[in-house]
């Protein structure tokens, strides 16, 4: 159970970033999450959309390299604690945390995490077994 993110390589300029979400803006595509990792020459955004198809074909139009990639969503209580269970199931399960960011919800007492990982189907097999909800990508239209 995954979720589809696009990851979008990006100068490291001012109004870069501007210039992207307007694109996103322009073709009524609504961000659901958004990541961004700088370096020096450029940065990497990652981003979580309600159309992912639409999203990537727009950006490739725009000129954008773009690579769409698995990653987990998963369900938390929103309260303390919740996101250190999640991470600690993950460590003592030996399943390795590349990156993760947070993904946004109108639903009260829930929070949700997109998480990277190597192995989608373990993790999300690990995080099952303890409690914890992967979400789909179906899912993502009622958050």
């Amino acid at each position: 159970m995954t979720v589809k993110q696009i990851s979008v390589f990006l100068e490291n300029r001012p109004g870069k970033l501007a210039d992207f979400t307007d694109v996103l803006y322009q073709h009524n595509i609504d961000m659901q999450a958004l990541s961004l990792a700088e370096a020096s020459e450029f940065g990497i955004v990652r981003i979580i959309v309600d159309d992912v198809y639409n999203a990537s074909t727009v950006l490739r139009d725009a000129g954008y390299i773009c690579q769409v990639t698995n990653v987990l969503a998963v369900e938390i209580v929103d309260e303390p604690g919740a996101l250190s269970k999640v991470i600690r199931v993950l460590g003592d399960n030996e399943v390795n945390l590349e990156y993760m960011y947070a993904l946004t919800s109108r639903k009260a007492g829930k929070a949700y995490m997109i998480l990277r990982v190597a192995d989608n189907a373990r993790a999300a097999d690990v995080l099952k077994a303890n409690g914890i909800r992967p979400v789909s990508q179906d899912d993502l239209a009622e958050l």
